[in-house]
């Protein structure tokens, strides 16, 4: 993808590679890391939802759940009204099983449920970081089951029930395990507003290791009334490398199939 000043440009080859599935009614995305989903002032190349416009030749998309912009994996976007509504219906009574893969900094021994209310944290000076709320957050239950760890890492599979802004990020330092280049969670505020004022440092580099935090959306399943739809996306390529530079693993792919 070509990098702007603003982010990452969808170009049409590329976004066509994306695709893991599509219907006259729906499209399924593998979006790599750094894409932002929801439009911007850039034009329609700058986002998700604009690229699947333009190179669908659609009037209007509409995505049926989103992911951070350094979030890898599944996204599912409706190319109608209709579809779109009968599709976040289902995300809303619960008909919807989402699984990530995350690599988290710390080596977990055994398959935990954390069930932490959460909420705008208050004492941080950065507004979109969530915090425990006991009295007042939003219910939100997660859970991190080890595939592999080494080398100080550990390579999970995530479950949600609810899904909160910035859960499992937020479960994951809650527990102690932050993830690998989360800018927010588990390191001091200075961290995320140095780069968003100054872009990516030396600095970062050393404390982050990695330039995006490890999360990836590796399976959707929609158990509606009249059908079942299963949504895959392989683990990204740099998280692939990470797990074998940093953790000995041969194949994370497999394991985190």
């Amino acid at each position: 993808m070509p990098e702007t000043s603003w982010g990452y440009d969808v170009v049409r080859d590329e976004f066509d590679s994306w695709v893991l599935a599509e219907t006259d009614d729906w499209i399924c995305i593998d979006k790599p890391p750094m894409v932002v989903c929801h439009p911007s002032k850039h034009g329609p190349t700058s986002s998700l939802v604009g690229a699947i416009r333009l190179y669908r030749g659609l009037e209007a998309s509409h995505l049926v759940f989103r992911i951070d912009r350094e979030t890898s994996g599944v996204v599912l976007a409706a190319k109608n009204r209709e579809t779109a509504s009968r599709l976040q219906r289902a995300v809303g009574g619960r008909m919807v099983h989402k699984d990530y893969i995350a690599i988290l900094i710390g080596e977990l021994s055994e398959k935990v449920m954390v069930n932490v209310p959460l909420g705008r944290d208050l004492d941080s000076e950065i507004v979109a970081k969530q915090g425990f709320r006991p009295d007042d957050g939003r219910e939100a239950e997660t859970t991190f089951e080890p595939l592999m760890t080494g080398g100080g890492f550990s390579l999970v599979r995530v479950g949600m029930r609810t899904g909160r802004q910035h859960q499992i990020r937020a479960h994951a330092a809650h527990l102690g395990y932050p993830l690998v280049g989360d800018k927010i969670y588990g390191v001091p505020a200075d961290i995320f507003l140095s780069f968003i004022e100054g872009g990516w440092s030396d600095r970062h580099q050393e404390v982050l290791e990695h330039r995006r935090q490890a999360l990836h959306a590796r399976r959707v399943i929609f158990n509606l009334s009249d059908e079942r739809l299963v949504f895959e996306a392989p683990l990204a390529r740099d998280l692939v490398e990470f797990c074998r530079r940093r953790m000995g693993i041969d194949d994370p792919a497999g394991l985190a199939g």
